[in-house]
């Protein structure tokens, strides 16, 4: 399975979470670090799911960028 996820920097470390699970959510001092902690978090509420008969959803989020382009003034 593969969902995407939002990784984002803090003062001091960073915090990632995935749209289609609302409050799985994990913080670590590296990239790396969140994004296995995140990965466990979800492997762990999957097995929830599956433990419970309850249905595995699919993804619905999609990941994407847009370019935005504005002219900045020089004082």
């Amino acid at each position: 399975m593969r969902y995407p996820i939002v990784i984002e920097k803090g003062k001091y470390s960073y915090a990632a979470y995935c749209p289609d699970f609302p409050g799985c959510v994990a913080t670590a001092k590296t990239i790396e670090e969140v994004k296995q902690q995140l990965t466990q978090a979800l492997i762990s509420h999957l097995e929830n799911l599956k433990a419970s008969n309850q249905p595995i959803p699919a993804t619905k989020s999609q990941l994407g960028y847009i370019d935005i382009q504005i002219e900045t003034q020089v004082s």
